[in-house]
């Protein structure tokens, strides 16, 4: 049974090899470009227009990331079976997964999050523009 659980163990690191690549790479995107461009939305525009040019931009942005999330998913999916192991020989390893995994779920959140942000922002502008639209045609009506 030691030397089965043994053999398991050697065959889930190098597993991890394999899948550790894809883990560096959207690791690195998210680091190099996914933190930089949710940044950028932190601020958004003061007017209607501006607000749709920037939704549009983090339309085309959040594509690219909801890609990257998904394959960071899928990575961490295939390691799935690390949870069953507990030597201390995996422990390196199960401490580089959990950091992959917690990067993942951060930005994933604050991309699920910058994304209802931005589409709720959107949609008071609208409901205040049509409010001011509205009070200028009312005041247009008096005036006449």
């Amino acid at each position: 049974m030691l030397s089965n659980k043994r053999i398991q163990e050697l065959e889930l690191v190098m597993d991890f090899e394999k899948v550790e690549e894809c883990f560096k790479e959207v690791s690195s995107w998210i680091e190099n470009v996914g933190r930089k461009r949710l940044k950028e939305t932190i601020n958004l525009d003061d007017s209607l227009e501006m607000l749709l040019q920037a939704q549009k931009q983090f339309r085309e942005f959040d594509l690219v990331a909801s890609e990257y999330c998904r394959r960071g998913q899928e990575a961490l999916k295939k390691m799935d079976r690390w949870e069953d192991f507990s030597s201390v020989d995996v422990h390196s390893y199960r401490v580089k997964l959990q950091t992959y995994k917690d990067q993942l779920e951060e930005f994933c959140t604050q991309l699920d999050e910058n994304r209802h942000r931005i589409c709720e922002t959107v949609r008071l502008y609208e409901f205040f523009d049509k409010v001011r639209q509205g009070i200028c045609c009312m005041e247009e009506g008096v005036k006449n």
